[in-house]
């Protein structure tokens, strides 16, 4: 099974442009309750981001201006995907690491999370990941 998962998103629009609206309560796109929003931008060229896995924590990450490289790992596979649409969401899940790189000078990269900031649900060692996952 693929560790790329696409969520996507209806778009709605006219002359005037589009507009993509994501709804509690709705026929939901994001296969859970969302809990924190944020985005990343103006990632200085170079600059990868990410490298760490969530025990709990799900989140659909949406690329909402410019593009950059997706990579996700569980630990038996590495997959790799450009991220550049904002009508579609890659589902990353628990236990899965993560990392962000080449990231274009106008991206906006968009996470809706099922949890609250909690820093003792992340795991930001990679050989730890590993062990967490083989336990």
């Amino acid at each position: 099974m693929s560790l790329i998962k696409w969520v996507d998103f209806q778009t709605l629009g006219d002359h005037r442009g589009s507009l993509v609206a994501l709804e509690i309560g709705m026929e939901k796109a994001v296969p859970f309750d969302i809990k924190r929003v944020y985005y990343i931008y103006h990632t200085a060229e170079g600059v990868s981001r990410g490298f760490h896995a969530h025990h709990n924590l799900r989140q659909v990450a949406i690329c909402v201006a410019g593009k950059c490289r997706m990579v996700l790992d569980d630990g038996v596979k590495r997959e790799e995907t450009w991220m550049s649409s904002p009508t579609r969401g890659l589902l990353i899940e628990t236990m899965v690491w993560r990392e962000m790189h080449d990231f274009s000078d106008d991206c906006v990269l968009l996470v809706l999370a099922s949890e609250h900031y909690d820093e003792a649900d992340y795991i930001r060692s990679y050989s730890e990941f590993l062990e967490g996952i083989r336990a």
